[in-house]
């Protein structure tokens, strides 16, 4: 086995407050990315930093409390609120129990007045700032990490989707990224991009950066262990899935056309793994209504969705644009069938694996799909498996990073 390259930093610096303000909820793709790098910055022999932004202030851990915080993910550890996260995140329980414990074991806290002064402080010459979950790069962060010597600032840029289809986004998220992108644009030393297709949109959008400052790195895959399959009507019977949030770009209410050309008792399931997200009131309506063989599952552990997408007919994917996919890529791993509208990104990923279908055709998607459930299911209810896709590893994605840095 190839062994990881260490980096060649002098010290980390990662952002985990978006894991903080995600505890307790099932990680979606940029969660993955994210804690993948605070596993692999507490296994590298340079030193670690987490920092964390509060509604109090700024939270500094060390490469210690960076593995409490990883720890806490895996199996919460901090079941208690202290009084000021009870007081400042009353509707947050998750996050106000993850600060807490954090601010009893942070090797150092600020106010926001005070960040420039604590990163000096702790930061040696030639550290690496990394910002991998788009979250706290406000101008008071920049402002700070500007004053360390030497500290190069690190961004990961999931997607451009705010910038390239406004319409699908609440005017809230398009202000937010707008920003985040404009300061990314000025900063970054480096960007590092999931696929050729985000880099081409991202420097599609820039003023500043470079071909020589976007790169290219994969995100590796999660190594995928199932837990218990849930059960329910479609026991016994085939079905499909589709897997994200349940947000415009994804296309559900066109999964649910389809589903209406379906009539007789035997025909496929759809389950919809992923929570309600915004701007789609009019297919919550639908879903309200309980159509035939249509069933949500908005939060299933991984463990028990991979095992239910395993024994899966296919997954579905008629997103209108996506970053990188990531449910595409490990129903690609696990040899389950996939039906794609054919956007640049898995034609560049995926190559000829999926079925593409254009994600307005929707006797074609009826067509496939049906033609699918037949063919794979079986009598006995047992199924036949493509052959895996080879998927990306986190292995390969930090060799390559710890050359560009």
């Amino acid at each position: 086995m190839q062994i990881i390259a260490n980096s060649p930093a002098s010290a980390h610096l990662l952002d985990v407050t978006r894991t903080v303000r995600r505890a307790g909820m099932r990680p979606t793709g940029i969660d993955r990315i994210e804690r993948a790098y605070l596993n692999q910055l507490i296994a590298d022999p340079a030193p670690l930093f987490g920092l964390v932004r509060t509604k109090l202030g700024y939270l500094l851990l060390d490469k210690q409390g960076c593995a409490a915080l990883q720890s806490h993910c895996d199996q919460p550890i901090w079941d208690k609120a202290d009084l000021l996260s009870k007081l400042s995140q009353k509707n947050d329980p998750d996050r106000s129990k993850t600060e807490s414990g954090l601010r009893k074991i942070a090797r150092d806290w600020s106010i926001p007045s005070r960040l420039t002064k604590m990163l000096e402080s702790h930061m040696p010459r030639g550290a690496v700032y990394f910002n991998i979950g788009q979250a706290n790069f406000n101008d008071q962060i920049v402002h700070a990490l500007r004053a360390c010597a030497d500290l190069r600032i690190v961004v990961y840029v999931h997607d451009t989707i705010p910038l390239d289809w406004p319409k699908m986004q609440t005017q809230k998220s398009r202000l937010a990224f707008g920003r985040f992108f404009d300061r990314v644009d000025r900063h970054a030393n480096l960007v590092l991009c999931n696929s050729h297709n985000t880099k081409s949109h991202v420097l599609k959008h820039a003023r500043h950066l470079s071909e020589d400052t976007v790169k290219v790195i994969l995100p590796g895959l999660p190594e995928m262990q199932f837990g218990t399959a849930p059960t329910g009507p479609w026991d016994g019977k085939p079905y499909v899935m589709a897997i994200g949030t349940l947000e415009p770009r994804k296309n559900i209410g066109f999964l649910l056309d389809v589903w209406d050309m379906f009539s007789g008792p035997d025909d496929p399931h759809l389950i919809l793994c992923g929570r309600r997200g915004w701007l789609n009131d009019d297919v919550f309506a639908r879903l309200d209504k309980a159509p035939p063989n249509v069933h949500e599952l908005s939060s299933l552990e991984d463990a028990a969705m991979w095992a239910l997408l395993d024994n899966s007919c296919g997954l579905l994917f008629p997103s209108i644009a996506e970053g990188f996919g990531y449910p595409a890529l490990e129903a690609a791993q696990l040899g389950v069938p996939l039906i794609c509208n054919p956007l640049p990104v898995f034609k560049e990923l995926l190559g000829e694996y999926p079925i593409y279908a254009d994600e307005s055709d929707c006797y074609a998607w009826n067509t496939i799909i049906g033609q699918l459930t037949q063919r794979r299911w079986a009598q006995s209810g047992e199924q036949t498996k493509a052959e895996p896709f080879k998927a990306p590893t986190w292995q390969k994605h930090f060799n390559k990073l710890f050359t560009e840095i």
